[in-house]
């Protein structure tokens, strides 16, 4: 039985359940990993979804049928006929560690730890239609909002990872609250952030590693003082061995894009030392470049700039150039050199693809195409999919990782692991 059809026969099953919004992300977790029940669902969810998809299953007080399969019978769930080819990234087979994909987006923390051996037990996005990619691709609808999970019902897990927002907290702010004697959560000052959802998780589930992706100006946010409060929170409250760097994507896929990776691991499960904690600025030889100009076409219909989109741009840059500075768009004229590396792109460019156009001989410029995109992430067109608009694809691509650079930092932690854990 293919995977969709389980689940599109398992949700008709749980029709009374129907308005938990929670019940297909709930049901997809625990098709993928049937051992153990996922966040909000329960043991009669359980016991209604295998009396749907194993022929000759009855409930154990029901049992008349020698073809009943008893859920003390080691492992009943083994039986589950559900294939998953229809899917672009199907989960494994076999494993070596865990993880768990926080604030996941599309999913690129997933390709790449799966890529290197891990297994996903657990995955938050709030964005729905973010979800809906996510599902398309891994067979698995992400939880909503991670701060309505019961962080202890979360399963166990090796490694924690999660590009998270970053809403602006200090150690000032802190003590203003303080001086003037309001509370604010346990005397936690990443207390009412995002970061402190992830904060518990590591608390409670002690996973033996994690690792974090933000924008590179979380450095120096409110003086240094955010990335103070997120490290304290990290080294002394939690005991985690850590170490941060800045890592370009430029290095594996022709987009400038820095972001700092953080990653931890608990000193109680992995001998380790900072100065051990490898996080790579660069692929291995063996990698294979994707130069820019393999990726454009030369022409491609349909994404040109219409004249007012044109108009303004350029008004813009004109404005900016009469005040001394560069600000305005970005754009590549043929013949496009291999050493050749764009700008970020950002979840605005659908707006006007603006940090990135591309020139056209007689004509206005034009907006890469979704594909063309996708690959600036890391990300195979010819296998991943967006079942969604282009606006959204574009957001999505613009919010989510270099794929590629967090595949080489997955290597490091799975290496670790395997010499270590």
């Amino acid at each position: 039985m293919k995977h969709s059809l389980a689940i599109e026969k398992s949700i008709t099953a749980l029709e009374e359940f129907a308005e938990d919004k929670e019940l297909r992300a709930a049901l997809t977790h625990w098709l993928q990993n049937p051992e153990k029940l996922p966040p909000l669902f329960n043991k009669y969810h359980k016991q209604i979804v295998i009396s749907e998809l194993i022929d000759g299953y009855s409930a154990p007080n029901k049992f008349k049928s020698k073809l009943s399969v008893a859920e003390d019978e080691e492992p009943y769930q083994l039986k589950l006929p559900i294939v998953w080819d229809d899917l672009p990234y199907p989960p494994p087979e076999k494993w070596n560690f865990t993880f768990i994909d926080l604030f996941a987006g599309i999913g690129g923390f997933r390709q790449a730890f799966q890529s290197v051996g891990g297994k996903c037990v657990f995955t938050s996005e709030w964005d729905k239609y973010a979800k809906k990619t996510y599902e398309a691709n891994y067979g698995e609808t992400p939880y909503g909002d991670i701060r309505k999970i019961n962080k202890s019902d979360i399963p166990d897990h090796d490694v924690l990872c999660a590009g998270f927002p970053c809403q602006p907290f200090s150690l000032a702010g802190v003590s203003k609250k303080n001086s003037l004697g309001r509370k604010h959560g346990f005397e936690d000052e990443t207390q009412g952030t995002l970061f402190f959802e992830i904060k518990e998780i590591l608390r409670i589930k002690r996973p033996k590693a994690f690792i974090l992706e933000n924008v590179k100006n979380l450095l120096s946010h409110n003086k240094g003082e955010t990335f103070e409060v997120i490290r304290h929170a990290l080294e002394e409250n939690l005991g985690y061995v850590i170490n941060w760097k800045v890592v370009d994507g430029a290095n594996w896929v022709p987009q400038h894009r820095e972001r700092i990776f953080i990653v931890g691991y608990d000193p109680k499960q992995i001998k380790i030392e900072k100065e051990e904690i490898v996080i790579p600025i660069a692929p291995g030889a063996e990698y294979s470049y994707p130069t820019l100009p393999s990726i454009i076409h030369k022409k491609l219909a349909g994404y040109t700039l219409g004249p007012g989109t044109w108009d303004t741009l350029e008004r813009h840059k004109a404005n900016h150039a009469a005040k001394g500075n560069g600000f305005g768009y970005g754009i590549h004229r043929f013949p496009i050199a291999d050493d050749t590396v764009t700008r970020t792109i950002s979840a605005r460019y659908h707006k006007d693809g603006a940090e990135i156009l591309i020139a056209q001989k007689g004509d206005r410029p034009r907006r890469l195409s979704v594909e063309e995109a996708m690959q600036l992430q890391g990300y195979d067109p010819e296998h991943f999919v967006f079942p969604v608009s282009k606006t959204q694809a574009y957001k999505q691509i613009g919010n989510s990782v270099v794929v590629p650079a967090i595949r080489s930092a997955a290597k490091e932690i799975a290496k670790i692991f395997k010499e270590r854990g």
